[in-house]
């Protein structure tokens, strides 16, 4: 095709125009709707870059104009697919008969955006490599700006691919650990999270051409969050960029704003980086002109300035670590025989692990080699067997109960009293003397491994699913239970990550909280570290010890400053002796609660909502000006 003016298209409907470059403002078109200006202009006032190619008539009728500079020079959507009726690279409209097809559109689209995509794809690795077991955090918001960079000036369905692009390797390579269940099920649940990282992408698209856009794009990953949190049945929070930073200058907010104010502040740090980054490409136009270059380069260091402030925000909140009382506890590891998806081997196996390391603690006690504990904890499925229906395993448990003295709590699955053929998932309070007392049924079990949703219809298509033969049934209360002389709160396995029930629990009166929690599944996959992050960052948030229990590690002691004391190591036999703090006061994140969330969640909707009503109230002015 012959060289010829550069043209863009209009975000809304893809009208194509001629680009500023020389005695006229547009080049002469062929008979047709009257051309529309550009609706993407940027705030300088500056057109974005477009991809698309002139028509061949236009080609000598107006000159080159100057190519755009910035990082956003090639931010421009592409005419083809900006509009059904947009002039195509080869001049052909896709909409009258004989275009190119659907497909054909689609395969343009990709070649167009393959670069930006292998680009967002590399950032959603840097992501994953901020998380356990690789703990790179300063990666979480280099990996913000990189898609905040890659998504500026981009039209929202071009975002939203882009935000796509950038989440589905991030989430595959997070929750690889599920390959024990099946790379199927990675796979499917890394699209199903993606998706949410796409209307982020589209968001911040469209908030980029706003004043102040690394703030919009802080709140929209909150929002972003809080949707996944939550949907479908009931959320899965893995991967919320305040679980990659549970050691980080950031981690000392969640005791304000809890996981969502981290989210918030490493993404606004993200973002500010990322105007950082554009200020400073601008810095090119200013060479030799000295006066230009520093009033040019202010607008870089004030945004590079504004990020240090945020990162170091953080030191200046105050962990409160000082206890009320203590407690003195036990935790048992008893380990299983065979990791993976068939961890339980033979029936017994697991409680008789537990027993029997019960039975030599209780021994070191009697020897005096250990202090006897006020309470100890054993961990989730500890008893493999419903002990209330399999005497072997009642008398079992007493037998080591007994032998210790002190109260335990056991984790068992005990068939539900008044719904036949559901499950409960339980913490179990056995006292020596009393026997069996009080308990806590896991509230949020886990779909399609603690339960089958649509059970009838996906077990016909889905046979793998009849490995759960029942259903687990949903706890209607809190974990906070009286165990010897501590109050404590306990939180079954995936329920961590998830912050209202973290947080009713320590309002219900928890004065620590226990993690019970059965890895066994996902052992040496990263999966355990990935908890234990979500421990570190709700003893900050919440001001309390957390104690987690593992059957085959990782088993840990974390302090109410997030510092873990004391930790075992994966498929071994363990007992971690030690005493916990006890505290009663609350941080200001326990009473703000879920707040900060919704209201950061809200702005971050409303500058989307802003955005595209500025753009259309913009149009008609554009449409009168020719």
């Amino acid at each position: 095709m012959p060289p010829g003016p550069e043209t863009t298209a209009d975000a809304a409907d893809g009208d194509t125009v001629g680009r500023p470059g020389g005695p006229s403002s547009r080049s002469p078109r062929p008979p047709g709707p009257p051309a529309r200006p550009d609706a993407r202009d940027n705030a300088a006032g500056r057109p974005q870059a477009a991809d698309e190619q002139p028509e061949a008539g236009d080609a000598a009728k107006a000159p080159v104009p100057p190519a755009p500079d910035g990082p956003e020079a090639s931010n421009a959507p592409d005419a083809p697919d900006a509009h059904p009726d947009a002039v195509s690279a080869a001049g052909a409209a896709p909409s009258r008969p004989g275009g190119p097809t659907r497909l054909t559109r689609l395969v343009r689209l990709a070649r167009r955006e393959a670069r930006r995509s292998v680009l967002a794809a590399v950032a959603g690795l840097a992501l994953t490599a901020s998380f356990p077991p690789y703990d790179l955090w300063p990666l979480s918001f280099v990996a913000v700006a990189a898609l905040a960079l890659l998504t500026r000036g981009r039209t929202a369905r071009q975002g939203a691919w882009t935000g796509f692009a950038f989440a589905l390797p991030f989430f595959f390579f997070l929750l690889r650990w599920l390959h024990v269940v099946g790379y199927d099920a990675v796979f499917g649940l890394s699209v199903i999270e993606a998706l949410f990282i796409a209307f982020l992408g589209a968001g911040l698209a469209v908030t980029s051409r706003l004043p102040g856009w690394p703030l919009w794009g802080a709140c929209l990953w909150v929002a972003q969050e809080w949707a996944r949190d939550r949907t479908p049945f009931g959320g899965f929070p893995w991967g919320r960029l305040a679980f990659a930073n549970t050691g980080s200058p950031f981690t000392p907010l969640a005791a304000l704003g809890g996981a969502p104010l981290v989210t918030f502040a490493v993404a606004l740090t993200g973002g500010l980086l990322a105007c950082a980054v554009v200020a400073a490409w601008r810095l090119r136009r200013a060479v030799g002109d000295r006066v230009r270059a520093v009033r040019a380069a202010l607008p870089a260091v004030e945004a590079a300035a504004l990020a240090a402030a945020v990162v170091l925000a953080g030191y200046a909140v105050p962990v409160p670590t000082k206890a009320a009382d203590t407690v003195d506890i036990a935790i048992v590891q008893g380990n299983v025989q065979n990791p993976g998806m068939n961890f339980l081997g033979r029936p017994m196996m697991i409680l008789n692990n537990h027993v029997d390391a019960t039975l030599a603690l209780a021994k070191d006690i009697k020897a005096g080699r250990v202090k006897k504990p006020d309470l100890v904890i054993w961990p989730e499925n500890s008893s493999d067997l419903d002990p209330f229906q399999y005497a072997e395993a009642y008398d079992r448990i007493e037998e080591a109960v007994r032998a210790v003295g002190v109260p335990v709590l056991v984790g068992a699955l005990v068939d539900h009293p008044g719904k036949p053929g559901y499950v409960d998932n339980q913490g179990i309070v056995w006292d020596p003397v009393k026997g069996p007392g009080a308990s806590y049924t896991k509230q949020h079990p886990v779909p399609f491994g603690e339960y089958v949703p649509f059970r009838q219809q996906l077990s016909k298509v889905i046979t793998r699913l009849q490995r759960v033969p029942r259903d687990f049934y949903p706890g209607d209360h809190t974990g906070v239970l009286k165990i010897g002389p501590a109050r404590l709160g306990d939180v079954i396995c995936f329920e961590v990550a998830y912050d209202e029930i973290v947080h009713d629990t320590v309002m219900a009166g928890a004065r620590a909280l226990v993690v019970q929690t059965n890895n066994a599944t996902y052992g040496r996959t990263g999966q355990p570290e990935q908890q234990l992050a979500m421990s570190r960052l709700r003893a900050v948030e919440h001001g309390r010890a957390v104690v987690t229990a593992a059957t085959s590690g990782i088993s840990a002691v974390v302090a109410p400053d997030g510092k873990v004391l004391h930790r075992s190591a994966e498929f071994t036999r363990d007992v971690i002796s030690t005493s916990i703090p006890l505290r009663d006061e609350i941080t200001v994140a326990d009473r703000a609660g879920a707040a900060p969330e919704w209201a950061l969640a809200m702005v971050g909707l409303l500058s989307c909502a802003a955005a595209i009503m500025i753009g259309r109230r913009g149009r008609p002015d554009e449409k009168g000006q020719q």
